[in-house]
Parts: C-alpha cells; structure tokens; sequence
C-alpha cells in the first residue's frame, strides 16, 4: 500500500460562483489536509479523504469572508469542516480519470462527481515522489445548506446556485520510516 499527503504549499482548493450573474467571484480554502492510499502506480484503486477548515475560505474581500463564515453561509462555528470520502474511480485515459464520492458542507452529504487530469510524478530536488492533478467540478449550494441569496432592484438574484469547483493538487508520496 502506498500513502500520499497533499502537499499543501503546492495545492489550490478554489471555487468561483456568479455574481449578480455577469461575473465570477473566485474563493479559496487556505487550511486543508489529504490523503490518498493507493495499490496501483496508476490511482485506479485509490481511497482518498480530505478535509477543509471553513474558516479558512478567503475571497480577497474582508466583509464577504466574514459573510461566508457566518450562518447565512458555512456556520464555520457550528460546521468548521467540509469533507470529502471518495467512493469510487474510474480511469478513462491515462491521463483523465471520474472521481465519485461524498462531499459533506455543513452537515449535508451528497454524491458528486469530479473530473481529474492527472499530469504525471516526479521527483523533487529533495528526493521527494510527487504527483500532480487538477480537478474541477460543480455543485449546487443550495443542496448543501448554502440557501442565502437576495434580489436585486431589478429583480435579478446576486449569487447562482451552481459553483464551479476549481483544485490544483499536488501529492507527495509518504515513506516509511527508517528502523534502527
């Protein structure tokens, strides 16, 4: 069995959703954890877990990042995780791959499914095992308690439903420790 850890010095967990449906607004988690247990060289068999820290969204906005931690949105006081268990992967080149799993936002989980490019391993200059992947999906946040919204005077809606789940991972292979 080989183990990964996300490297998160070299990953991105970003999304972007609409605003007031002419533009997107990006969001990022800068507090997040990994892991990736493999038999194969190729992830075909993979189980994957990651977590992020609610509290850690930025969206280079002060004022909407407070929003996003509040209850109108991530209850980061009650809800201070959103995770993901990965339930199934299905290897359709070598290089791009189904992710299928349960993601959990605020005490509600559904099924989603990602699409992986998988963009191959090196070495680093430190003798590390690295891979690289870049991940992207949807999902609607109304299904995850995510609700809050309000109309302009126009009477369009500020915030779409959908987001746009955006991730740049990169992976580094664990060792085992050496024994004296």
């Amino acid at each position: 069995m080989t183990h990964w850890k996300i490297d998160d010095a070299h990953s991105e967990i970003g999304f972007k959703v609409k605003h007031l449906m002419i533009t997107n607004v990006s969001g990022y988690f800068t507090e997040f954890t990994g892991s990736v247990k493999t038999e194969s060289a190729d992830f075909h068999d993979a189980t994957i877990t990651f977590e992020a820290a609610t509290a850690s969204i930025t969206t280079k906005n002060k004022q909407r990042d407070e929003h996003l931690i509040g209850a109108d949105f991530f209850d980061s006081a009650n809800f201070p995780k959103i995770s993901f268990v990965s339930k199934k992967i299905k290897k359709v080149t070598d290089e791009h791959y189904k992710l299928i799993g349960e993601l959990t936002i605020k005490g509600h989980t559904h099924s989603i499914e990602l699409d992986v490019e998988r963009h191959g391993v090196v070495t680093d200059p430190y003798g590390q095992e690295k891979d690289g992947f870049s991940i992207k999906g949807h999902l609607h946040r109304a299904d995850y308690g995510l609700r809050w919204n309000a109309a302009t005077e126009a009477g369009s809606i500020v915030l779409s439903d959908e987001v746009k789940l955006l991730m740049e991972v990169q992976l580094v292979k664990e060792t085992a420790p050496v024994l004296a």
